[in-house]
């Protein structure tokens, strides 16, 4: 087997190469041959996905010519996929302005229709640029979201196996994210989860990539050894699928391995394979990488000669990147003005004929003609700079001021979640006063029938007193605990949120705020009752959270769950019994979880995939902000790496879960 992957090593560049050439000569004969517009733009489409890596301009100018027929018929999902190949060809040569543009684009054109699975692929390619750049921290929000929105698309329609794979690169992804950011534990678990699905839908494609990440994982947790051996199984991989590119990769992570154990030759000898592959394959940025290794290395061993071929070699590959990155800026052109390039370009066609009779005329005509051509281009680009300059600076203008609103509307959905618990607090803190009054009342009888014992010496009656003082004095310590408990509770919610996360006993910090939701709702309506059911799993430990945010988030889904039981009791008739449940326990692989159940109103299913956007809202004016909500998915999701799941039938009531990761 061995003798076979160096033979095929030897033979991948040609094979490769006269498959390609096969492939795009076939391309290029089904665009010969549609006739009809739709085939045409799928013809033009396969044109431009098979250039995006190889010929970048190449895939702009077809994908291009691909939308220009998607907008005649305003075939939307078509438009999407011509945007999405168009920012595939820029982000592949390092523009991810460009890059990020056009996914934006593709973005807002799925949002328009809603198409979920468009969406969600959207936003993977955003997170997938932002990782490209290094931008990791940005790019996990947008990886979550594409995770989400490609499940509520699995649930309405039937997973087909493109779909199953855009969940296995998912994965991938916030695999690979997590081990950019560091969190090594979080990286291990999704690449593996991403391996094993990967493994049951038989994707092979993905493989490759998985295997050289979980290497770089163990290569954190120190196992050289295992490193090693999941570099080979990615060397295999993609020998075995042709994967040039991760095939080159792997090379240098194997080379890198290497270095780190002082094992120069073994590491120069992937280093260079490494070179060949990415040449071979003509992947210009790991032509760069793997030649930027290569004179490091030779460098440290003071070999001059060749650590000057390499310095040269990467240097002919910046070169040649940035001669991509200027065909790039000529293709950035607007298709106004392409379409009118194409009118000269017939005018000019017209002129070549007249060259027989006048050619010095026509040759100063077109002479001039290409002059004015160049200044204007020149003109209209210095504009466009001008006018991306003041977009920009309008954009972090309006940015800022959207900050400092969402700043204050956050701010005030705090207070009017602190003046809901008002009422409550003031109820729950009146039961351990009046037990402090009653108690300190009866103690001052006891002293006094004490102190008549001590003057009539029997002191067996005195000793009997002394101990029911002291009983009552622990009582009166005791709720002056419990007063103080929800005074703090209070203030901690009134505090800006520190985000210092502190071990904290998740059934009685659920337990104090469903007492505070149910008065402060009764305080306003006196009529209002309901059952307070709770299901708390005693052997939970203490979870370490954000205190102050895990309490907004129980009061803001206690509110809800009291609203909407309140709202069926007024239209229900008498056998309606107002419930609200509130159940933790552990899950087996998540974490710790918390259920909120109701039997009140429910949500209908038009706005479930809406009742989390902030400002939206199902309240009358004046009863909701519209933040209660979106702020909790923050506080679970962003804050604590949680979940949040949503049950509820229209009519019969709502069910919240969320899940707090063991991590």
């Amino acid at each position: 087997m061995k003798k076979i992957a160096i033979l095929f090593l030897l033979l991948s560049t040609a094979l490769i190469s006269r498959a390609q050439h096969k492939k795009v000569d076939s391309l290029y004969i089904n665009l010969g041959k549609a006739n009809s517009d739709t085939t045409r733009a799928n013809a033009l489409l396969a044109l431009s996905r098979h250039y995006y890596i190889s010929s970048p301009d190449s895939s702009i100018i077809f994908g291009q010519q691909a939308y220009e027929l998607a907008e005649k018929h305003n075939w939307v999902i078509i438009k999407g996929k011509c945007l999405n190949d168009i920012a595939n060809a820029y982000a592949s040569v390092g523009d991810y302005l460009k890059g990020m543009q056009f996914y934006f684009k593709t973005l807002r054109t799925y949002e328009s229709i809603n198409y979920l699975r468009g969406i969600a692929s959207a936003n993977n390619n955003i997170g997938a640029t932002d990782i490209q750049k290094e931008d990791f921290k940005n790019a996990l929000p947008y990886l979550w979201r594409a995770q989400k929105q490609l499940n509520s698309y699995a649930l309405s329609n039937k997973l087909l196996l493109v779909d199953k794979q855009l969940k296995a690169i998912i994965l991938d992804n916030i695999g690979e994210d997590y081990l950019y950011i560091h969190k090594t534990d979080s990286a291990e678990y999704y690449l593996k989860l991403c391996k094993q699905y990967s493994e049951e839908i038989k994707f092979v494609d993905i493989q490759g990539p998985i295997q050289r990440d979980l290497g770089e994982v163990e290569i954190v947790k120190g196992n050289k050894i295992a490193a090693l051996k999941y570099f080979r199984e990615a060397i295999s991989t993609s020998l075995s699928i042709d994967d040039v590119e991760n095939l080159s990769i792997a090379y240098l992570s194997t080379a890198s391995l290497f270095h780190k154990n002082k094992q120069q030759d073994s590491a120069e000898y992937y280093a260079k394979k490494a070179l060949e592959t990415a040449r071979a394959g003509k992947y210009e940025q790991d032509v760069l990488n793997a030649g930027k290794v290569l004179y490091a290395y030779y460098d440290e061993d003071r070999n001059l000669p060749e650590a000057y071929k390499y310095f040269k070699l990467t240097t002919e590959a910046k070169d040649s990147l940035f001669s991509q990155d200027k065909v790039k800026q000529l293709l950035s052109i607007s298709f106004d003005e392409k379409q009118r390039q194409q009118d000269i370009a017939e005018a000019k066609d017209q002129y070549q004929n007249k060259v027989r009779i006048y050619a010095l005329a026509a040759g100063l005509v077109i002479l001039m003609l290409l002059s004015f051509i160049f200044w204007r281009n020149s003109r209209q680009r210095q504009a466009a700079n001008h006018l991306l300059q003041k977009q920009k600076e309008d954009i972090e203008s309006a940015l800022l001021q959207l900050q400092l609103t969402q700043t204050q509307l956050i701010q005030s959905e705090k207070m009017a979640s602190l003046g809901e618990l008002t009422a409550g607090i003031a109820h729950e803190i009146q039961n351990p006063l009046n037990f402090i009054n009653n108690f300190s009342e009866v103690n001052a009888e006891l002293i006094d029938e004490m102190q008549n014992g001590i003057d009539r010496a029997a002191f067996d009656e005195v000793k009997e007193i002394a101990g029911d003082i002291k009983e009552n004095q622990l009582k009166i310590s005791q709720h002056g605990k419990r007063a103080d408990f929800i005074v703090k509770g209070m203030l901690q919610h009134s505090r800006t949120s520190t985000g210092e996360r502190q071990p904290t006993n998740i059934n009685l910090l659920a337990d104090e705020f469903l007492k505070l939701s149910y008065h402060g709702l009764r305080a306003k309506d006196k009529s209002f009752n309901a059952e307070m059911v709770t299901h708390f799993d005693e052997n939970l430990p203490k979870i370490n959270v954000v205190q102050q945010d895990i309490g907004r988030v129980l009061l803001n889904l206690f509110n809800n769950a009291f609203y909407a039981v309140q709202k069926k009791q007024k239209t229900a008739g008498p056998g309606y019994k107002p419930l609200v449940e509130v159940t933790t326990y552990a899950t087996p692989s998540l974490g710790w979880a918390i259920k909120v159940k109701d039997n009140g109103i429910g949500i209908p299913e038009h706005i479930k995939d809406k009742i989390m956007q902030p400002f939206f809202t199902t309240k009358a004016a004046g009863e909701g902000t519209g933040l209660g909500l979106s702020l909790t998915y923050d506080m679970v999701v962003k804050g604590h790496g949680g979940t949040i799941d949503l049950i509820s039938i229209e009519g019969e009531g709502s069910e919240f879960i969320i899940t707090l990761p063991k991590s």
